[in-house]
């Protein structure tokens, strides 16, 4: 059996990865570009059967329930503050929705008894030979691994290192996307206050963990543009040239965006790899099949975890046999779940008057929105391998 395995990224898929990879008999090492674990964040949710399940099997599950946010209902207002549209808590939240920041650490304090973790670094190039893979750091020094995973999300390094640059994987939905911190003015609880004007949404909710905080979600219609990712000032202004001149709250919003130190831009777009593995290397989580918003992404990434490690487990070594089942049991499931993503933009900011009119409408009437909520549970469930049983039984 192969042991030693180095994953980049230290947010959901990687965490978990390590766990089910430790608990396996595998050393993991986790490699992540951010000095420390991100705090905060938006929140993830779990939905149905498949995600609760593997949660339970890792023994997080009563963990998550005692800090989940306990949703977050989404009121759409008109420029005078008058509700057009409200969606209740388990629309956005699921069954469990937990801040991304949190679940971050509860998944790294039980993987961390099995797994290095080497923050503040990323990985520079990769060379596979016949016995691993050599793999260098912008720090560390180099060091070679039997198999490296990339669990590194939607901009994936491992992935633009090992299968090619990203714009051969990862395609624009139309939208853009930012969240960022701000003192809660208005005095709002959890959930969101949101206002529209077509392609634009401008939106703000209370903390859950601090009532003087809150935070602003904008989204907004636009095609591709070119900005440094890594300048700040730069995506602000963006976000201030897309809204600049609408009303509501959103001149004090973006007042509040020129002092933010934690924003989040990004845009809305989806990942597609056509095959998640090359040699010893694999993707995991949104690196393979992601979306920005709305796609399970969260959920998708846990099962992934679970599925990659037990096939690895099973596999004996075979790295090949493993990575091949582990694409061909989850590629449609994650797919399925990925098709979310590619309405989000539309969802959030439909692009015409009529649009959010028929949006609006359509959610407010119960039965639609009952129907949405089941069909969100019934793309997210698959039947899954309990691995640890077929383990015992190959041991036996």
């Amino acid at each position: 059996m192969r042991k030693n395995v180095l994953i980049s990224g230290a947010s959901i898929a990687g965490p978990a990865l390590a766990y089910w990879l430790g608990h396996y008999g595998f050393k993991p090492t986790v490699v992540e570009l951010a000095p420390a674990l991100r705090d905060g964040g938006q929140a993830g949710d779990f939905r149905g059967e498949t995600h609760l399940s593997v949660l339970e099997r890792m023994g997080v599950l009563a963990e998550l329930r005692r800090i989940q946010t306990g949703g977050s209902p989404m009121h759409f207002v008109d420029e005078r503050g008058r509700q057009q549209l409200h969606l209740p808590a388990e629309f956005a939240g699921g069954a469990v929705e937990v801040l991304r920041g949190d679940l971050a650490r509860v998944l790294h304090e039980h993987s961390l008894p099995y797994t290095e973790y080497v923050f503040g670094d990323s990985i520079t190039s990769l060379t596979e030979t016949a016995g691993g893979v050599q793999v260098t750091f912008r720090h560390s020094a180099p060091r070679e691994f039997d198999l490296v995973i990339g669990a590194d999300g939607l901009h994936s390094n491992v992935r633009r290192l090992a299968f090619g640059s990203e714009d051969r994987f990862v395609r624009h939905l139309g939208y853009y996307a930012a969240t960022w911190q701000l003192p809660n003015y208005l005095g709002l609880g959890p959930g969101s206050v949101g206002y529209n004007t077509p392609g634009q949404l401008a939106s703000v909710g209370g903390d859950h963990r601090d009532a003087a905080n809150a935070r602003a979600f904008f989204v907004f219609a636009a095609p591709r543009l070119a900005y440094d990712r890594r300048d700040p000032e730069q995506e602000k202004a963006l976000i201030a040239d897309a809204f600049a001149g609408l009303g509501w709250e959103v001149p004090r919003l973006l007042d509040s965006l020129r002092h933010a130190p934690d924003l989040y831009f990004d845009s809305i777009s989806r990942a597609d790899v056509d095959a998640w593995s090359t040699g010893r290397i694999c993707l995991v989580g949104d690196a393979a099949c992601g979306a920005t918003i709305g796609g399970m992404g969260t959920g998708t990434s846990v099962v992934a975890a679970y599925v990659l490690a037990g096939e690895l487990a099973l596999a004996n070594g075979d790295h090949r046999a493993a990575f091949t089942r582990y694409e061909s049991t989850l590629r449609r499931y994650a797919q399925g779940c990925q098709k979310g993503g590619d309405r989000t933009g539309k969802f959030l900011a439909p692009g015409t008057i009529a649009g959010l009119r028929i949006r609006n409408g359509l959610l407010s009437r119960s039965f639609f929105l009952n129907w949405m909520l089941k069909q969100g549970q019934k793309v997210s469930t698959i039947a899954l391998p309990d691995y640890r049983a077929k383990l015992s039984q190959v041991a036996e």
